[in-house]
């Protein structure tokens, strides 16, 4: 896996300071796309036990609210194995702080649904692992900027938590974001 960026004190992708990690790879190629450059699955820098490790450092002071992971595209089969590992590492070490996730694909159709092109062996364990999916591409017909932490209107901020719960997509809205 590649990513573009490690930014180690974000405020755009989630609330509060957070670490953001944008991975190289994508399909959807979204028109009016921010970052088309991540579109190559090899752009930027190769991912490393390294920037495993840089990414934990930053996570460590408190003011740090949690992870963002978006792209490119980090629910391409390719960027789940090494995202997993990624994870697993944030909640074992900061299990109060939040794991935001953007993607192009969407939790019902996409991620949920057997056989769907984005699932692979370890999709179901990675959503448990999410706080928050912003999930569904970026639509520039729909662009709104005045929206919370999303770029379109058609774009859904999801309590992955609480739909894994329930079995149904759970929405969080606006207002609820601290």
């Amino acid at each position: 896996m590649y990513y573009g960026a490690l930014k180690k004190t974000d405020i755009a992708n989630g609330p509060g300071v957070r670490v953001s990690l944008f991975v190289s790879g994508c399909r959807h190629h979204c028109k009016g796309c921010f970052q088309p450059e991540t579109w190559d699955f090899t752009f930027g820098t190769e991912y490393t036990d390294r920037t495993t490790e840089e990414i934990l450092e930053a996570l460590e002071p408190e003011y740090i609210n949690g992870l963002t992971v978006l792209g490119g595209e980090p629910f391409e089969p390719e960027n789940q194995r090494e995202l997993y590992y990624l994870y697993k590492k944030v909640r074992e070490h900061f299990p109060n702080k939040t794991i935001w996730v953007y993607s192009g694909y969407t939790l019902d159709k996409d991620l949920w649904q057997e056989g769907a092109f984005a699932r692979c062996d370890l999709t179901d364990e990675i959503l448990g692992m999410i706080d928050v999916l912003v999930d569904g591409e970026f639509e520039l017909e729909r662009k709104n900027i005045m929206i919370k932490f999303r770029g379109s209107e058609n774009q859904r901020l999801i309590d992955v938590k609480r739909s894994l719960e329930e079995n149904k997509v759970v929405i969080i809205k606006d207002e609820e974001l601290k």
